[in-house]
């Protein structure tokens, strides 16, 4: 019988799934989601897809992976179960191992993270159920950048409320420190030195970091500030909020959808949130919505080279980032006064330098991994238990 770690990042409509070996590598011995919980859900596990209208709901998404991975693997025992939990708040700085007390403490974050944090605590509450035995943990996205300087942690309020939590969490932290450390490894002077990570996917947000550490992130109270992305706004003048309150009469409800679901490149484009569509598509709806992106991306990147007072390294990362080369190539473009000058072909076939041989500022693609980060998190703990 071997001892198994399950990652889990379960979202509104789909719970992402991995498998390692406690005492293994970093590479999954399994791998996949539930998709369209809700709606028309499917099973994919390492790439094999099978249609699940028996899948109504998070358990039974959880039942679901496990009975696939019980059919893979007879001897596979799950000794602990880490989780994605989008925001740690003020007090979790670190993973956690998850009690009744954490989880409701877990649970007074919800609203500020309304798309992320109730989903990630159904799974919690599954996984509990199905394996009592296996010790549980929390990993935050908020919690890499915990350490970040005061001016990026704080807004322009009365001082009581930062020390109320109205603060600049910052998210995507474990996709952050994963290609932070993928870096130190294959490139460790440079990931020492002054770098930018764009992590770009449906979800997006940019962090700098100075000695691997955040400096300062493009995402601020929520995960709706900073860039566009696929349906959320990104930065938003807070009068337009105003605006809908007053003059349009939306509840909070309303806007919250509005910021949420319907916005980005989904509301520019009026077609759809993927930039793979979008870039299909042709229409100058299309066209737009994928000028705004670059363009937001651009200014934040500029931004963050002033914050760093120079720039040795950028790093791409998630789905935009990874696999979408006429993008980068936008981003890049016009920079040359920065040292970033992109080789052509390298950006093309996607390799893991992109930058030319002559450019001064190193531009890196690293394939992001928030299950093999959540996964080393947990082997720490056990080990130091």
């Amino acid at each position: 019988m071997s001892d198994f770690i399950l990652t889990l990042n379960a979202g509104s409509s789909s719970v992402k799934f991995a498998l390692f070996e406690q005492s293994g590598g970093d590479r999954a011995v399994a791998a996949g989601q539930v998709d369209g919980i809700g709606t028309r859900p499917r099973l994919i596990v390492d790439g094999s897809l099978s249609e699940r209208p028996d899948i109504r709901d998070h358990a039974d998404a959880l039942a679901a992976v496990v009975s696939a991975l019980d059919t893979r693997s007879t001897s596979a025992r799950i000794v602990a179960v880490g989780h994605r939990v989008v925001h740690g708040g003020l007090k979790f700085s670190d993973p956690v191992r998850l009690d009744n007390g954490i989880v409701e403490e877990l649970e007074q974050l919800a609203p500020l993270a309304p798309l992320h944090q109730p989903h990630n605590l159904k799974g919690i509450t599954v996984a509990r159920r199905l394996f009592p035995r296996a010790l549980q943990v929390a990993c935050f996205d908020t919690a890499f950048h915990r350490a970040q300087p005061w001016v990026n942690d704080t807004f322009a309020l009365p001082r009581h409320f930062y020390e109320e939590g109205v603060r600049r969490y910052g998210f995507h932290g474990l996709s952050y420190e994963y290609v932070s450390t993928e870096l130190a490894r294959i490139a460790p002077h440079h990931a020492a030195g002054r770098l930018v990570i764009a992590h770009l996917g449906n979800g997006a947000s940019m962090c700098a970091l100075r000695a691997r550490q955040s400096v300062a992130s493009s995402m601020g109270f929520s995960a709706l500030d900073g860039l566009p992305m696929g349906t959320r706004t990104g930065q938003l003048d807070p009068g337009v909020l105003l605006y809908l309150l007053r003059e349009r009469h939306m509840g909070a409800d309303e806007i919250e959808d509005l910021l949420y679901r319907k916005s980005g490149l989904l509301g520019l484009s009026g077609l759809s949130s993927d930039m793979r569509a979008l870039e299909a598509a042709g229409t100058p709806e299309a066209q737009q919505a994928i000028d705004y992106f670059v363009f937001r991306v651009r200014r934040e990147l500029g931004a963050m080279t002033a914050i760093l007072s120079g720039l040795d390294a950028l790093a791409f990362a998630g789905g935009i980032g990874e696999n979408a080369s006429r993008i980068r190539e936008r981003i890049c473009q016009g920079f040359e006064w920065l040292g970033i000058e992109l080789d052509e072909t390298r950006n093309r076939l996607g390799a893991g330098v992109i930058s030319s041989d002559r450019s001064r500022v190193r531009v890196f693609i690293v394939k992001t991994s928030e299950e093999t980060m959540i996964a080393r998190h947990v082997r720490r703990l056990i080990a130091n238990a």
